[in-house]
């Protein structure tokens, strides 16, 4: 007897140590024993962003797909290894025709360097389940890592891969200030070619700032599925890029629903609205050129309209192709698209926030 409860209690230990999984010179720890930023709220299945069963209302693709993916969140880990590798436990593998694999099913590392968060490497594991190296003959010494996850898969889970011989551990939350973005396809990062170049995410980066990213490519209409979903999150400010899906009369129609929905809640949060983008396929179809300029008028009208009566909305201008070449589809912005967005945002955003003494640090 004395023997099966050693036996028993022994068990019981191993099952409590991190999973490690090791192969070729390598171990692999599994996402649920690192640190995951990004999520707006907890959900039963770790790398979902939505718990679609507490909130009702979503369509079925929103249901199986959008809200099940995990663009916006990442794993942050210290680590002495030499080398990253990743692989992933898919459910669902996702291509774009207008984005690359790496980040529609890829994964996209990070390492802070002097203060600032530095590309290091990025990847897809291969077809038949082979692990893919994101770096390799790194410097001795420990590096702090952010590593984001894809757009557009879904997965189950993820392992991260270091050197037999080295150490990982969950870091903690790097960034500060929780400040909750939604929108279309553009906050999703579609076209993007790494699933760390969303404009969000570039923003994360360039300011501190611990952005929960909600992208639901094609859906953000200012419904209240969504708007009921975000009032209950807690947020230091809201950014939303609500108006580059619906058209001029979707936006005339929820708006005040919309907002009505998150001051429920959220009475004297700051609420920044962007006014959606100039697309490239406005130039030459004059079709496009008037529903898009349409659609900028009503974002202009129904925003400033709240503005008169509710001191903390704001509306800001981001700017994604000022020479006209950085359009990949007729639609979304490429990498330097998204780059020329955050950086027009980044210094309208942090003047709001600095109102509320909402700090990175």
């Amino acid at each position: 007897m004395k023997l099966k409860g050693f036996v028993a209690a022994l068990l019981l230990i191993v099952a409590a140590l991190p999973s490690v999984c090791a192969t070729k010179g390598n171990k692999f720890i599994p996402g649920k024993d690192l640190t995951l930023i990004g999520k707006l709220m907890p959900t039963p299945d770790r790398y979902a962003r939505v718990d679609t069963v507490k909130y009702d209302g979503f369509t079925d693709f929103q249901r199986r797909q959008l809200n099940q993916e995990p663009a916006g969140l990442a794993l942050v880990f210290n680590t002495n290894s030499d080398r990253v590798l990743v692989n992933f436990d898919y459910k669902k593998r996702h291509h774009a025709y207008n984005g690359t694999d790496v980040a529609s099913a890829g994964a996209d590392l990070y390492i802070k360097r002097d203060g600032k968060w530095m590309y290091a490497g990025s990847g897809v594991p291969s077809a038949k389940g082979e692990p893919v190296t994101l770096v390799s003959a790194m410097a001795p010494g420990e590096k702090e890592c952010l590593l984001y996850l894809p757009l557009r898969s879904i997965i189950d889970e993820v392992y991260v891969g270091v050197d037999s011989t080295a150490k990982i551990a969950p870091a903690a939350n790097p960034f500060k200030g929780k400040v909750v973005f939604w929108g279309s396809s553009f906050t999703h990062g579609v076209s993007a070619n790494r699933s760390g170049m969303a404009y969000p995410l570039q923003l994360q980066r360039a300011t501190g700032l611990d952005i929960r990213s909600l992208g639901v490519s094609g859906n953000s209409k200012l419904q209240q599925s969504y708007a009921r979903l975000l009032a209950d999150t807690e947020a230091d400010a809201f950014v939303f890029d609500a108006f580059s899906n619906p058209q001029a009369p979707e936006i005339r129609k929820n708006f005040d629903a919309f907002l009505k929905t998150i001051r429920a809640k959220h009475p004297t949060t700051p609420v920044i609205f962007q006014q959606t983008i100039y697309r490239g396929s406005r130039n030459f179809n004059t079709d496009n050129d008037q529903k898009e300029g349409a659609k900028m008028a009503a974002a202009e009208e129904m925003v400033r309209k709240a503005m008169e009566t509710d001191p903390n909305v704001y509306i800001v201008y981001p700017v994604a192709d000022p020479l006209g070449e950085t359009c990949t589809d007729k639609t979304h912005p490429s990498d330097w698209g998204y780059y020329n967005w955050m950086e027009s945002i980044r210094q309208p955003i942090l003047d709001i926030l600095a109102k509320y003494n909402i700090k990175t640090k």
